[in-house]
Protein backbone atom coordinates (compact mmCIF):
# COMPACT_ATOMS: atom_id res chain seq x y z
CA UNK A 1 0.00 0.00 0.00
CA UNK A 2 2.67 2.26 0.85
CA UNK A 3 4.76 1.20 -2.26
CA UNK A 4 1.52 2.42 -4.35
CA UNK A 5 0.75 5.51 -2.68
CA UNK A 6 4.49 6.51 -2.87
CA UNK A 7 4.29 5.50 -6.98
CA UNK A 8 1.12 7.47 -7.93
CA UNK A 9 2.05 10.49 -5.62
CA UNK A 10 5.24 10.55 -6.93
CA UNK A 11 4.03 10.22 -10.64
CA UNK A 12 1.48 13.40 -10.36
CA UNK A 13 4.06 15.01 -8.03
CA UNK A 14 6.19 15.14 -11.43
CA UNK A 15 3.71 16.46 -13.26
CA UNK A 16 2.97 18.75 -10.73
CA UNK A 17 6.24 20.05 -10.34
CA UNK A 18 5.62 21.55 -13.68
CA UNK A 19 2.51 23.13 -13.28
CA UNK A 20 3.77 25.10 -10.24
CA UNK A 21 6.76 25.83 -11.96
CA UNK A 22 4.81 27.49 -14.95
CA UNK A 23 2.93 28.47 -12.37
CA UNK A 24 5.91 30.76 -11.00
CA UNK A 25 6.67 31.83 -14.57
CA UNK A 26 3.28 32.68 -14.98
CA UNK A 27 3.43 34.90 -11.69
CA UNK A 28 6.70 36.34 -12.79
CA UNK A 29 5.49 37.22 -15.99
CA UNK A 30 2.85 39.36 -14.22
CA UNK A 31 5.15 40.55 -12.28
CA UNK A 32 6.79 41.92 -14.99
CA UNK A 33 4.00 43.37 -16.75
CA UNK A 34 2.09 44.57 -13.89
CA UNK A 35 4.29 44.89 -10.83
CA UNK A 36 2.24 45.52 -7.71
CA UNK A 37 0.59 48.39 -9.17
CA UNK A 38 -3.25 49.15 -9.18
CA UNK A 39 -4.12 47.01 -12.52
CA UNK A 40 -2.03 44.23 -11.24
CA UNK A 41 -4.45 44.30 -7.90
CA UNK A 42 -7.02 44.72 -10.68
CA UNK A 43 -6.54 41.65 -11.88
CA UNK A 44 -5.75 39.92 -8.71
CA UNK A 45 -9.76 40.48 -7.83
CA UNK A 46 -11.22 39.97 -11.29
CA UNK A 47 -9.86 36.50 -11.73
CA UNK A 48 -10.23 36.08 -7.48
CA UNK A 49 -13.92 36.45 -8.80
CA UNK A 50 -14.65 33.16 -10.78
CA UNK A 51 -12.17 31.20 -8.78
CA UNK A 52 -14.57 31.33 -5.86
CA UNK A 53 -16.62 30.16 -7.58
CA UNK A 54 -15.01 27.55 -9.39
CA UNK A 55 -14.24 25.57 -5.92
CA UNK A 56 -17.89 25.74 -5.02
CA UNK A 57 -18.76 24.31 -8.95
CA UNK A 58 -15.71 22.36 -9.60
CA UNK A 59 -12.93 21.20 -6.39
CA UNK A 60 -15.73 20.81 -3.82
CA UNK A 61 -18.48 18.78 -6.11
CA UNK A 62 -15.70 16.80 -7.46
CA UNK A 63 -14.09 15.73 -4.01
CA UNK A 64 -17.03 15.92 -1.70
CA UNK A 65 -19.68 14.23 -3.57
CA UNK A 66 -18.34 13.07 -7.18
CA UNK A 67 -15.77 10.69 -6.71
CA UNK A 68 -17.29 9.07 -4.01
CA UNK A 69 -20.67 8.71 -5.67
CA UNK A 70 -19.05 7.33 -8.92
CA UNK A 71 -16.74 4.78 -7.09
CA UNK A 72 -20.00 3.59 -5.13
CA UNK A 73 -21.51 2.85 -9.29
CA UNK A 74 -18.23 0.96 -9.85
CA UNK A 75 -18.24 -1.24 -7.22
CA UNK A 76 -21.54 -1.70 -7.08
CA UNK A 77 -22.37 -1.68 -10.90
CA UNK A 78 -19.88 -2.97 -12.33
CA UNK A 79 -21.42 -5.07 -15.20
CA UNK A 80 -24.39 -2.09 -15.62
CA UNK A 81 -22.85 1.00 -17.12
CA UNK A 82 -25.55 2.35 -18.75
CA UNK A 83 -26.91 2.93 -15.30
CA UNK A 84 -23.41 5.05 -14.66
CA UNK A 85 -23.51 6.76 -17.95
CA UNK A 86 -26.62 8.16 -16.97
CA UNK A 87 -25.35 9.62 -13.72
CA UNK A 88 -22.50 10.64 -15.78
CA UNK A 89 -24.75 13.52 -18.38
CA UNK A 90 -26.86 13.76 -15.35
CA UNK A 91 -23.99 15.63 -13.25
CA UNK A 92 -22.19 16.78 -16.47
CA UNK A 93 -25.85 18.34 -17.51
CA UNK A 94 -26.24 20.17 -14.02
CA UNK A 95 -22.56 21.37 -13.63
CA UNK A 96 -23.34 23.05 -16.86
CA UNK A 97 -26.64 24.18 -16.36
CA UNK A 98 -25.77 25.74 -12.94
CA UNK A 99 -22.22 27.31 -13.90
CA UNK A 100 -24.00 28.90 -17.08
CA UNK A 101 -26.12 30.70 -14.72
CA UNK A 102 -23.64 31.88 -12.15
CA UNK A 103 -21.82 33.53 -14.93
CA UNK A 104 -24.66 35.41 -16.84
CA UNK A 105 -25.45 36.82 -13.16
CA UNK A 106 -21.65 37.64 -13.02
CA UNK A 107 -21.35 39.48 -16.29
CA UNK A 108 -24.46 41.51 -15.69
CA UNK A 109 -23.39 42.58 -12.18
CA UNK A 110 -19.65 42.61 -12.45
CA UNK A 111 -19.71 46.53 -11.96
CA UNK A 112 -21.28 46.60 -8.67
CA UNK A 113 -19.58 43.40 -7.61
CA UNK A 114 -15.80 44.58 -8.24
CA UNK A 115 -17.68 47.88 -6.02
CA UNK A 116 -17.02 45.12 -3.01
CA UNK A 117 -12.73 45.45 -3.42
CA UNK A 118 -12.63 49.14 -4.10
CA UNK A 119 -10.41 51.04 -1.84
CA UNK A 120 -10.69 54.52 -3.22
CA UNK A 121 -9.37 53.46 -6.71
CA UNK A 122 -9.64 55.81 -9.43
CA UNK A 123 -12.68 54.99 -11.68
CA UNK A 124 -10.28 54.15 -14.62
CA UNK A 125 -9.43 51.13 -12.52
CA UNK A 126 -12.94 49.79 -11.10
CA UNK A 127 -14.01 49.79 -14.76
CA UNK A 128 -10.76 48.03 -15.68
CA UNK A 129 -11.74 45.77 -12.78
CA UNK A 130 -15.16 44.83 -14.15
CA UNK A 131 -13.50 44.13 -18.03
CA UNK A 132 -11.62 41.96 -16.98
CA UNK A 133 -14.21 40.08 -14.24
CA UNK A 134 -16.36 39.72 -17.44
CA UNK A 135 -13.60 38.63 -19.37
CA UNK A 136 -12.27 35.86 -17.12
CA UNK A 137 -16.09 34.83 -15.80
CA UNK A 138 -16.81 32.02 -18.53
CA UNK A 139 -13.53 30.22 -17.03
CA UNK A 140 -15.90 28.92 -14.11
CA UNK A 141 -18.11 26.86 -17.12
CA UNK A 142 -14.75 25.43 -18.82
CA UNK A 143 -13.28 24.87 -15.43
CA UNK A 144 -15.82 23.52 -14.10
CA UNK A 145 -16.17 20.55 -16.90
CA UNK A 146 -12.65 19.98 -16.71
CA UNK A 147 -13.01 19.35 -13.02
CA UNK A 148 -15.87 16.90 -13.58
CA UNK A 149 -13.91 15.29 -16.35
CA UNK A 150 -10.74 14.78 -14.14
CA UNK A 151 -13.17 13.34 -11.27
CA UNK A 152 -14.20 10.45 -14.10
CA UNK A 153 -10.60 9.82 -14.74
CA UNK A 154 -9.21 10.08 -10.66
CA UNK A 155 -12.24 7.61 -10.13
CA UNK A 156 -10.81 5.39 -12.48
CA UNK A 157 -7.21 6.24 -10.76
CA UNK A 158 -6.29 7.60 -13.87
CA UNK A 159 -3.94 10.69 -12.71
CA UNK A 160 -1.63 11.65 -15.51
CA UNK A 161 -4.27 13.95 -17.97
CA UNK A 162 -5.69 15.73 -15.30
CA UNK A 163 -1.66 16.18 -13.80
CA UNK A 164 -1.21 17.40 -17.54
CA UNK A 165 -3.87 20.54 -17.89
CA UNK A 166 -2.80 23.18 -15.06
CA UNK A 167 0.39 23.09 -17.55
CA UNK A 168 -1.52 23.57 -20.70
CA UNK A 169 -3.15 26.09 -18.71
CA UNK A 170 0.27 28.06 -17.46
CA UNK A 171 1.30 27.99 -20.80
CA UNK A 172 -1.96 29.79 -22.51
CA UNK A 173 -1.57 32.55 -19.95
CA UNK A 174 2.14 32.74 -20.38
CA UNK A 175 2.08 32.98 -24.14
CA UNK A 176 -1.04 35.14 -24.60
CA UNK A 177 0.14 38.07 -22.18
CA UNK A 178 3.22 37.99 -24.47
CA UNK A 179 1.86 37.77 -28.01
CA UNK A 180 -1.53 39.98 -27.21
CA UNK A 181 -0.41 42.73 -25.05
CA UNK A 182 0.62 44.72 -28.11
CA UNK A 183 -2.82 44.41 -29.65
CA UNK A 184 -4.88 44.80 -26.46
CA UNK A 185 -5.56 48.17 -24.18
CA UNK A 186 -3.38 47.18 -21.19
CA UNK A 187 -1.21 43.67 -20.50
CA UNK A 188 -4.14 42.63 -17.62
CA UNK A 189 -6.71 42.06 -20.78
CA UNK A 190 -3.97 40.03 -22.23
CA UNK A 191 -3.55 37.85 -19.67
CA UNK A 192 -7.20 37.12 -18.97
CA UNK A 193 -7.46 36.07 -22.67
CA UNK A 194 -5.04 33.68 -22.20
CA UNK A 195 -6.89 32.52 -18.62
CA UNK A 196 -10.39 31.77 -20.64
CA UNK A 197 -8.01 29.94 -23.86
CA UNK A 198 -6.28 28.27 -20.78
CA UNK A 199 -9.80 26.86 -19.01
CA UNK A 200 -11.30 25.67 -22.59
CA UNK A 201 -8.15 23.70 -23.37
CA UNK A 202 -7.79 22.14 -20.08
CA UNK A 203 -11.41 20.74 -20.87
CA UNK A 204 -11.04 19.58 -24.14
CA UNK A 205 -7.37 17.70 -23.24
CA UNK A 206 -8.66 15.47 -21.09
CA UNK A 207 -12.16 14.96 -23.08
CA UNK A 208 -10.59 12.48 -25.32
CA UNK A 209 -9.11 10.27 -22.48
CA UNK A 210 -12.75 10.08 -20.39
CA UNK A 211 -14.14 8.78 -24.28
CA UNK A 212 -11.18 6.25 -24.49
CA UNK A 213 -12.13 4.53 -21.42
CA UNK A 214 -15.93 4.86 -22.48
CA UNK A 215 -17.36 7.63 -20.27
CA UNK A 216 -18.31 10.20 -23.15
CA UNK A 217 -20.44 12.71 -21.84
CA UNK A 218 -24.10 14.33 -23.41
CA UNK A 219 -26.44 16.79 -21.95
CA UNK A 220 -29.66 15.29 -20.76
CA UNK A 221 -33.09 16.49 -19.75
CA UNK A 222 -32.89 18.79 -16.19
CA UNK A 223 -35.83 16.37 -15.20
CA UNK A 224 -33.85 13.99 -15.91
CA UNK A 225 -30.43 15.65 -14.28
CA UNK A 226 -32.34 16.06 -11.01
CA UNK A 227 -34.03 13.15 -10.69
CA UNK A 228 -31.03 10.95 -11.39
CA UNK A 229 -30.47 8.58 -8.28
CA UNK A 230 -26.79 9.34 -8.08
CA UNK A 231 -27.09 13.45 -8.88
CA UNK A 232 -29.40 13.69 -6.06
CA UNK A 233 -27.00 11.49 -4.08
CA UNK A 234 -24.29 14.16 -4.98
CA UNK A 235 -26.78 16.98 -3.99
CA UNK A 236 -27.18 15.40 -0.92
CA UNK A 237 -23.99 15.43 -0.10
CA UNK A 238 -22.61 18.71 -1.21
CA UNK A 239 -25.89 20.46 0.37
CA UNK A 240 -24.04 20.35 3.88
CA UNK A 241 -21.14 21.90 2.50
CA UNK A 242 -22.63 24.91 0.62
CA UNK A 243 -22.43 26.97 4.25
CA UNK A 244 -19.08 25.59 4.62
CA UNK A 245 -18.16 26.80 1.03
CA UNK A 246 -20.08 29.78 1.25
CA UNK A 247 -17.95 30.90 4.70
CA UNK A 248 -14.72 29.43 2.93
CA UNK A 249 -15.40 31.76 -0.40
CA UNK A 250 -16.57 34.65 2.03
CA UNK A 251 -13.28 34.12 3.75
CA UNK A 252 -10.99 34.63 0.67
CA UNK A 253 -13.50 38.11 -0.17
CA UNK A 254 -13.08 39.42 3.36
CA UNK A 255 -9.47 38.77 2.90
CA UNK A 256 -8.91 40.32 0.35
CA UNK A 257 -10.91 43.47 1.21
CA UNK A 258 -9.56 44.20 4.26
CA UNK A 259 -5.78 43.43 2.06
CA UNK A 260 -7.41 46.00 -0.38
CA UNK A 261 -8.52 48.41 1.94
CA UNK A 262 -4.38 48.37 3.72
CA UNK A 263 -2.45 49.78 1.16
CA UNK A 264 -1.47 49.83 -2.51
CA UNK A 265 0.34 46.44 -3.87
CA UNK A 266 -0.78 44.20 -0.71
CA UNK A 267 -3.56 42.33 -2.37
CA UNK A 268 -0.89 41.64 -5.57
CA UNK A 269 2.22 40.78 -2.81
CA UNK A 270 -0.21 38.12 -0.73
CA UNK A 271 -0.92 36.55 -4.37
CA UNK A 272 2.63 36.62 -5.25
CA UNK A 273 3.07 35.07 -1.48
CA UNK A 274 0.62 32.59 -1.88
CA UNK A 275 1.87 31.29 -5.56
CA UNK A 276 5.33 30.44 -3.95
CA UNK A 277 3.90 28.54 -1.16
CA UNK A 278 1.44 26.84 -3.64
CA UNK A 279 4.28 26.01 -5.49
CA UNK A 280 4.91 23.03 -2.34
CA UNK A 281 1.37 22.76 -1.53
CA UNK A 282 0.52 21.96 -5.07
CA UNK A 283 3.10 19.39 -6.14
CA UNK A 284 2.67 17.35 -2.59
CA UNK A 285 -0.70 18.04 -0.31
CA UNK A 286 -2.29 18.13 -3.24
CA UNK A 287 -0.86 15.53 -5.56
CA UNK A 288 -1.15 13.09 -2.32
CA UNK A 289 -4.97 14.27 -1.55
CA UNK A 290 -6.07 13.65 -5.54
CA UNK A 291 -4.16 10.35 -5.08
CA UNK A 292 -5.30 8.62 -1.86
CA UNK A 293 -9.09 10.01 -2.29
CA UNK A 294 -10.19 6.99 -4.55
CA UNK A 295 -8.58 4.70 -2.47
CA UNK A 296 -9.58 5.85 0.37
CA UNK A 297 -13.55 5.47 -0.97
CA UNK A 298 -13.19 2.29 -2.05
CA UNK A 299 -11.61 1.17 0.87
CA UNK A 300 -14.32 2.85 2.86
CA UNK A 301 -17.34 0.81 0.41
CA UNK A 302 -15.57 -2.76 1.63
CA UNK A 303 -14.99 -1.18 5.25
CA UNK A 304 -11.74 -2.61 5.32
CA UNK A 305 -10.58 -0.07 8.06
CA UNK A 306 -7.01 -1.33 8.99
CA UNK A 307 -6.13 -0.61 5.38
CA UNK A 308 -7.86 3.12 5.33
CA UNK A 309 -6.15 3.52 8.82
CA UNK A 310 -2.69 3.27 7.41
CA UNK A 311 -3.28 4.75 4.29
CA UNK A 312 -4.21 7.78 5.93
CA UNK A 313 -1.18 7.59 8.55
CA UNK A 314 0.74 7.14 5.68
CA UNK A 315 -0.14 9.87 3.50
CA UNK A 316 0.30 12.59 6.90
CA UNK A 317 3.58 11.18 7.35
CA UNK A 318 4.63 11.84 3.76
CA UNK A 319 3.31 15.55 4.32
CA UNK A 320 5.17 15.97 7.46
CA UNK A 321 8.16 14.54 5.80
CA UNK A 322 8.16 17.61 3.10
CA UNK A 323 6.74 20.57 4.46
CA UNK A 324 8.71 20.68 7.89
CA UNK A 325 11.72 20.63 5.67
CA UNK A 326 10.88 22.98 3.28
CA UNK A 327 9.22 25.20 5.52
CA UNK A 328 13.01 26.23 7.18
CA UNK A 329 14.44 26.49 4.22
CA UNK A 330 11.98 28.80 2.85
CA UNK A 331 12.24 30.87 6.14
CA UNK A 332 16.15 31.06 5.57
CA UNK A 333 16.06 31.78 1.53
CA UNK A 334 12.63 33.51 1.38
CA UNK A 335 14.21 36.76 0.40
CA UNK A 336 16.43 35.55 -2.45
CA UNK A 337 13.17 33.21 -3.32
CA UNK A 338 11.01 36.39 -3.92
CA UNK A 339 14.40 38.31 -5.92
CA UNK A 340 15.17 35.16 -7.86
CA UNK A 341 11.61 35.03 -9.18
CA UNK A 342 9.80 37.85 -9.16
CA UNK A 343 11.97 41.41 -9.43
CA UNK A 344 12.30 42.75 -12.51
CA UNK A 345 10.85 46.00 -14.49
CA UNK A 346 7.53 46.87 -12.22
CA UNK A 347 8.73 44.36 -9.36
CA UNK A 348 10.97 46.76 -7.29
CA UNK A 349 12.76 46.52 -3.97
CA UNK A 350 9.01 47.89 -2.52
CA UNK A 351 7.32 44.76 -3.98
CA UNK A 352 10.20 42.18 -2.37
CA UNK A 353 9.48 43.94 0.89
CA UNK A 354 6.05 43.67 0.86
CA UNK A 355 5.82 40.19 -0.66
CA UNK A 356 8.37 38.80 1.99
CA UNK A 357 6.65 40.29 4.71
CA UNK A 358 3.72 38.14 3.77
CA UNK A 359 5.86 34.68 2.70
CA UNK A 360 7.20 34.29 6.07
CA UNK A 361 4.05 34.10 7.69
CA UNK A 362 2.43 32.03 5.33
CA UNK A 363 5.09 29.48 4.75
CA UNK A 364 4.52 29.45 8.57
CA UNK A 365 2.17 27.68 7.91
CA UNK A 366 3.02 25.43 5.49
CA UNK A 367 2.70 22.03 7.52
CA UNK A 368 -1.11 22.72 8.45
CA UNK A 369 -2.63 23.95 5.43
CA UNK A 370 -1.22 20.42 3.56
CA UNK A 371 -2.51 18.62 6.82
CA UNK A 372 -6.03 19.49 6.39
CA UNK A 373 -5.55 18.61 2.35
CA UNK A 374 -4.93 15.32 3.50
CA UNK A 375 -7.10 14.60 6.32
CA UNK A 376 -10.63 16.12 4.25
CA UNK A 377 -10.34 13.31 1.89
CA UNK A 378 -10.86 10.70 4.48
CA UNK A 379 -14.01 12.23 5.45
CA UNK A 380 -15.49 12.57 2.24
CA UNK A 381 -14.48 8.73 1.47
CA UNK A 382 -17.13 8.07 4.48
CA UNK A 383 -20.08 10.70 2.53
CA UNK A 384 -19.03 12.52 5.67
CA UNK A 385 -18.97 15.96 4.23
CA UNK A 386 -20.39 17.69 7.39
CA UNK A 387 -17.62 17.54 9.64
CA UNK A 388 -15.13 18.82 7.39
CA UNK A 389 -17.16 21.83 6.60
CA UNK A 390 -17.70 22.81 10.05
CA UNK A 391 -14.27 22.37 10.63
CA UNK A 392 -13.75 24.79 7.78
CA UNK A 393 -16.32 27.56 8.99
CA UNK A 394 -14.66 27.34 12.46
CA UNK A 395 -11.11 27.98 10.64
CA UNK A 396 -12.97 30.97 8.41
CA UNK A 397 -14.23 32.93 11.98
CA UNK A 398 -11.35 32.41 13.10
CA UNK A 399 -9.01 33.91 10.03
CA UNK A 400 -11.22 36.70 9.62
CA UNK A 401 -11.22 37.78 13.66
CA UNK A 402 -7.61 37.51 13.16
CA UNK A 403 -6.96 39.16 9.94
CA UNK A 404 -8.89 42.18 11.22
CA UNK A 405 -6.94 42.14 14.84
CA UNK A 406 -3.20 41.89 13.07
CA UNK A 407 -4.17 43.40 9.73
CA UNK A 408 -3.82 46.48 11.89
CA UNK A 409 -0.23 46.91 13.45
CA UNK A 410 1.40 43.92 10.77
CA UNK A 411 -0.54 45.01 7.28
CA UNK A 412 -0.06 42.15 4.73
CA UNK A 413 1.94 39.96 6.82
CA UNK A 414 -1.14 40.14 9.61
CA UNK A 415 -3.59 38.49 6.78
CA UNK A 416 -0.92 35.89 5.92
CA UNK A 417 -0.35 35.44 10.01
CA UNK A 418 -4.25 34.73 10.38
CA UNK A 419 -4.28 32.36 7.38
CA UNK A 420 -1.68 30.48 9.25
CA UNK A 421 -3.26 30.62 12.57
CA UNK A 422 -6.50 29.64 11.37
CA UNK A 423 -5.52 26.18 9.08
CA UNK A 424 -3.78 25.31 13.12
CA UNK A 425 -7.12 25.55 14.09
CA UNK A 426 -9.10 24.34 11.37
CA UNK A 427 -6.45 20.48 11.86
CA UNK A 428 -7.23 20.20 15.55
CA UNK A 429 -10.86 20.70 14.32
CA UNK A 430 -10.79 18.32 12.12
CA UNK A 431 -8.71 15.77 14.22
CA UNK A 432 -11.54 16.31 16.95
CA UNK A 433 -14.42 15.45 14.62
CA UNK A 434 -12.26 12.57 12.94
CA UNK A 435 -12.57 11.18 16.90
CA UNK A 436 -16.22 10.94 17.50
CA UNK A 437 -16.37 8.10 14.57
CA UNK A 438 -15.65 4.72 14.98
CA UNK A 439 -13.86 3.66 11.97
CA UNK A 440 -10.50 5.61 12.31
CA UNK A 441 -8.22 4.96 14.76
CA UNK A 442 -7.54 8.79 15.56
CA UNK A 443 -5.57 8.02 18.49
CA UNK A 444 -2.55 6.24 16.75
CA UNK A 445 -3.36 8.50 13.48
CA UNK A 446 -2.15 11.46 15.68
CA UNK A 447 -0.07 10.07 17.64
CA UNK A 448 2.38 8.50 14.67
CA UNK A 449 1.95 11.64 12.81
CA UNK A 450 2.92 14.35 16.05
CA UNK A 451 5.98 11.99 16.58
CA UNK A 452 6.71 11.68 13.15
CA UNK A 453 6.44 15.85 12.97
CA UNK A 454 8.58 16.44 15.80
CA UNK A 455 11.55 14.25 14.47
CA UNK A 456 11.14 16.28 11.32
CA UNK A 457 11.82 19.47 13.02
CA UNK A 458 14.40 18.10 14.90
CA UNK A 459 16.03 17.20 11.73
CA UNK A 460 15.65 20.33 9.78
CA UNK A 461 16.77 22.61 12.68
CA UNK A 462 20.26 20.44 12.56
CA UNK A 463 20.53 20.37 8.94
CA UNK A 464 19.16 24.46 8.99
CA UNK A 465 22.44 25.58 11.13
CA UNK A 466 25.45 25.07 8.56
CA UNK A 467 22.99 26.24 5.40
CA UNK A 468 22.14 29.59 7.96
CA UNK A 469 25.93 29.81 7.87
CA UNK A 470 26.73 29.59 4.45
CA UNK A 471 24.26 31.91 3.21
CA UNK A 472 26.12 35.31 3.09
CA UNK A 473 29.46 33.16 1.74
CA UNK A 474 27.56 31.69 -1.12
CA UNK A 475 25.94 35.19 -1.62
CA UNK A 476 29.07 37.25 -1.32
CA UNK A 477 30.29 35.14 -4.06
CA UNK A 478 27.96 36.27 -6.71
CA UNK A 479 27.77 39.33 -5.88
CA UNK A 480 27.30 42.01 -8.31
CA UNK A 481 26.32 39.49 -11.05
CA UNK A 482 23.03 39.30 -12.53
CA UNK A 483 19.52 38.07 -10.65
CA UNK A 484 19.58 34.68 -12.06
CA UNK A 485 23.41 33.71 -11.10
CA UNK A 486 23.69 35.63 -7.80
CA UNK A 487 20.66 34.65 -6.40
CA UNK A 488 20.14 31.52 -8.13
CA UNK A 489 23.21 29.85 -7.73
CA UNK A 490 23.25 30.16 -4.40
CA UNK A 491 19.63 29.17 -3.53
CA UNK A 492 20.36 26.09 -5.92
CA UNK A 493 23.65 25.01 -4.07
CA UNK A 494 22.33 25.62 -0.72
CA UNK A 495 19.21 23.78 -1.17
CA UNK A 496 21.03 20.64 -2.70
CA UNK A 497 23.12 21.08 0.78
CA UNK A 498 20.28 21.26 2.49
CA UNK A 499 18.75 17.84 1.17
CA UNK A 500 21.74 15.88 1.11
CA UNK A 501 22.05 16.81 5.09
CA UNK A 502 18.29 16.11 5.16
CA UNK A 503 18.54 12.61 3.27
CA UNK A 504 21.70 11.55 5.50
CA UNK A 505 20.12 12.53 8.89
CA UNK A 506 17.22 10.41 7.78
CA UNK A 507 19.33 7.40 6.33
CA UNK A 508 20.82 7.48 9.91
CA UNK A 509 17.85 7.50 11.87
CA UNK A 510 16.31 4.62 9.47
CA UNK A 511 13.60 6.33 8.28
CA UNK A 512 10.74 4.32 7.45
CA UNK A 513 9.25 6.41 4.55
CA UNK A 514 12.38 6.23 2.99
CA UNK A 515 13.24 2.76 3.17
CA UNK A 516 10.26 2.19 1.15
CA UNK A 517 11.08 5.13 -1.42
CA UNK A 518 14.98 3.40 -1.78
CA UNK A 519 12.97 -0.14 -2.07
CA UNK A 520 11.05 1.67 -4.91
CA UNK A 521 13.99 3.15 -6.55
CA UNK A 522 15.84 0.09 -6.82
CA UNK A 523 13.39 -2.26 -7.90
CA UNK A 524 12.56 0.40 -11.02
CA UNK A 525 16.35 0.31 -11.58
CA UNK A 526 16.26 -3.97 -12.07
CA UNK A 527 13.28 -4.13 -13.97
Amino acid sequence: MSKSLASAGIKLSILTLGSRILGLVREMTKATFLGTSGLADAFGVAFMIPNLFRRLFAENSISVAFIPTFKKYLEENPENKQSTKEFINATFTLVSFLTTIVVTIGIIFSPWIVKLFSNGESSEILMEMSVLTRIMFPYLIVISIAALFQGILNGLKIFSPSGFTPILFNLCVIIATYVLSPYTKNPARAMAYGVLLGGIIQAGFQLPFVIKNGWGVKFTSLKKTFTNPGTKQVLKLIAPTIMGMAAYQLNDVVSTAIASRSGVGIVSSLQYSLRLQELILGIFAVSIGTVILPDLSGLAQSKKWEDFNKMLSQAMKIIALITIPITFYSLIFGENLIILVYKNNQFTDESVRLTLQAFQFHIAGLFFIALNRIISPAFYAQSDAKSPTIAGIIGFAFNIVFAFILVIPMKGAGIALALSLASFINTVALFFFMKKGKNIDVSSVVKSTLLYALKMIILSIIASIPVYFLKPVLLNLFTGSHRFIAQGIPVILSAIIFAILGILLLIITKDSLVSVITEKIKRKIKH
